[in-house]
């Protein structure tokens, strides 16, 4: 099968809605014009943002998972640029919205500092929050760490069954 084949049906597995975006980006499929580049500051508040997201707890989260890289790849090379727009105005409100309530960028925040302004983020820019979520849960899934420290990962599978019964804290599988 080819990986990315593998690749969104997993993503269709863990129950990520795709958007167009992101289907264009496992396909590999780049839009028309300058690739969107982003600098090291905005990098690092995607990478934050996406820590809010999935932290790390028993296993890795998304920070340590690379996943600001997919992000900044996806919206980057494969999205339209009202959709880049869209994700930049979101990544400036972020800012300032701790701008606002802490007085401090928001990557110099505390954890329960930065989901208060997570949560403000699903309320004024719902829409870049929404991209965000979507890439961020795909990149981690998708990901090497993803799929082989979260999820449980058989790199071999055997017959195939398709209801397998869970035990309680089991972890599911990895294609």
């Amino acid at each position: 099968m080819p990986r990315r084949e593998a690749l969104q049906r997993l993503a269709l597995l863990v129950g990520a809605t795709l958007s167009l975006p992101v289907q264009a980006a496992l396909r590999g499929e780049p839009t028309a014009g300058v690739p969107l580049i982003f600098s090291d500051a905005q990098q690092k508040l995607m990478a934050d943002l996406a820590d809010i997201i999935l932290p790390t707890t028993d296993t890795p989260g998304a920070k340590a998972a690379g996943v600001h890289l997919f992000i900044g790849h996806v919206i980057g090379h494969c999205t339209a640029p009202a959709q880049q727009d869209l994700f930049l105005n979101g990544l400036q409100q972020t800012d300032a919205l701790s701008q606002a309530a802490f007085q401090k960028p928001f990557s110099q925040l505390g954890i329960p500092e930065r989901t208060e302004i997570v949560k403000q983020l699903t309320q004024r820019e719902k829409p870049f929050f929404l991209i965000l979520r979507e890439l961020t849960i795909v990149g981690y899934f998708t990901s090497e760490t993803g799929a082989t420290q979260t999820l449980a990962y058989l790199p071999v599978p055997g017959r195939f069954q398709g209801d397998v019964p869970l035990k309680p804290g089991q972890k599911v599988w990895a294609l």
